[in-house]
């Protein structure tokens, strides 16, 4: 009995230890201002500040719908204002789970810095559904019924996360933050060159129009202190847009292909698309039927719990790189619940599965800015842009190559909270045998999925669209197999 309230005691401290920090971080929590989730900051500088996690991820929310929709045959036509309807309704949907996700109600929400939004991890499962159900409205419902299906199973899966945490320790979460980061950065690259499907990709405007964003970022993040610092991508990309806007004055607009085919460069902003859209407009629940089909189900389920994987790390991500502390079980849990109830409700909507967005933990970990008051302006903000087309016109305006100056430093941001959470314990021979093999192999075959063509096409749709999925699986595995490193006790050390 002794031997046990001894044991408990270390465990009892830490805990008393973690709620004196609590109290101690809300009591502070005034005084910092935008680097407190808690603190009270006023709205001329919320705005703003969440403003920066809109443009952030605008384009990411809104490109999965474009890719998926024109696999299903819904991109024009007849369908053209089907999937208008599809997009508007994206940003409602991302503010509404935002919200949700930031504040909670009662068990869903982690209460977290995270930035909710349509997530990109399903294209791949996505594709192949609509290809193998050939494709229109009803492929696209099977998807919508699937997504409703999985959402409810990765609700179920948050409130068991408690007792499966412990397959998700530092190493383990750490490597997957890790390999979100490395995901993104060829993401950042291809927009820094303008897109790689614009055919100007990597010319010299894009190229500098790039540059320009990211050296306006770092002179106001390392020039200035506080509110202003922590609005240093905001401010790059105001700059971005001025300079664009100058270039559309000074230099040519258009180029010529080697067919002879003539085109827009990627770099001009076009105003046409803000003065053509609407003030307002309601968004439609249900713009397509759901439709339950296994042929859908059972692949998006796996993907489902992939996603909670993913949260897991975007959280740990932030409170690591933002907040400097681990996340709770009560945060993980709440957050990947979150992630489920978020996705069925988009379902209803028409949209894709709304996740945790990883480009927003980048800029979280970059500015140190996790007010809760200003991501909730950005998530109002959102809900605008559903309601307001022409406010989401002006953002969605926005030149790629401007994105790509603010994303390459936000997506190596998220590198380094990985590199954080990886050193947190000591760097054993099992750690690092558990972070080398998954990602030399795990990220490897995600990198390159054409070494799995000769594999079940399960295999491949799981592990070949994305180097997060196979790395996160084999570090879960490692750390279940690979033995325990045996502690050294003080005694054992003094005696030597």
């Amino acid at each position: 009995m002794e031997k046990e309230v001894k044991e408990n005691q270390p465990q009892s401290q830490a805990e008393d230890s973690a709620v004196g920090s609590s109290k101690r971080a809300e009591g502070d929590a005034k005084s910092l201002g935008v680097f407190s989730f808690e603190g009270d900051i006023p709205m001329s500088q919320a705005i703003p500040l969440g403003l920066q996690h809109v443009l952030a991820m605008f384009v990411g929310n809104l490109t999965p719908l474009l890719i998926v929709t024109s696999a299903c045959g819904l991109a024009g036509g007849e369908f053209a204002d089907v999937q208008l309807a599809l997009l508007q309704n994206a940003m409602l949907i991302a503010g509404v789970v935002t919200l949700v996700q930031i504040f909670g109600i009662g068990p869903v929400g982690g209460r977290v810095p995270i930035i909710m939004g349509t997530s990109s991890g399903f294209i791949g499962v996505f594709n192949s559904v609509a290809a193998s159900m050939g494709g229109g409205l009803v492929a696209y419902g099977a998807i919508m019924g699937a997504s409703l299906v999985g959402g409810l199973f990765e609700t179920v899966l948050g409130f068991f996360l408690k007792p499966l945490r412990k397959f998700f320790p530092a190493i383990v979460t750490g490597t997957v933050v890790l390999s979100i980061g490395l995901s993104l950065i060829s993401v950042g690259v291809n927009a820094f060159g303008g897109g790689s499907s614009a055919a100007d990709f990597g010319s010299l405007e894009n190229f500098c129009l790039a540059l320009i964003v990211l050296v306006a970022i770092l002179a106001v993040k390392h020039a200035t202190t506080g509110f202003v610092s922590a609005s240093s991508i905001l401010v790059g990309i105001i700059v971005g847009y001025i300079a664009a806007g100058i270039m559309g004055l000074v230099l040519p607009t258009t180029g010529v292909t080697a067919d002879g085919v003539e085109y827009t460069k990627a770099w001009v902003l076009n105003w046409d698309k803000v003065a053509a859209a609407a003030w307002f407009a309601i968004p439609n629940p249900l713009p397509v039927a759901p439709v339950f089909d296994m042929r859908a189900i059972a692949p998006v389920l796996v993907m489902f719990i992939v996603t909670a994987v993913e949260t897991v790390g975007d959280i740990s991500g932030v409170t690591q790189g933002g907040m400097d502390r681990e996340a709770t079980d009560k945060e993980l849990s709440g957050g990947v619940v979150c992630d489920g109830v978020g996705s069925s409700f988009a379902a209803l909507f028409g949209v894709l599965p709304n996740t945790s967005f990883s480009q927003n933990v980048g800029l979280v970990t970059m500015t140190k800015m996790v007010n809760r008051k200003a991501l909730a302006c950005g998530a109002v903000f959102l809900i605008l842009c559903g309601l307001c087309p022409k406010l989401g016109a002006v953002v969605s305006i926005m030149p790629q190559s401007v994105l790509g100056g603010a994303a390459v430093i936000m997506f190596a941001s998220i590198v380094v909270s990985g590199i954080q959470l990886i050193t947190r314990d000591p760097l054993t021979p099992r750690n690092l045998s558990i972070v080398s093999v998954a990602l030399g192999l795990g990220y490897g075959i995600g990198a390159n999925p054409a070494i799995l063509a000769g594999s079940p096409q399960m295999v491949s749709l799981i592990f070949g669209g994305s180097g997060i999925v196979a790395a996160a699986a084999v570090a879960i595995v490692l750390n279940v197999v690979l033995p325990k490193d045996k502690a050294i006790s003080p005694k054992t050390d003094a005696n030597a």
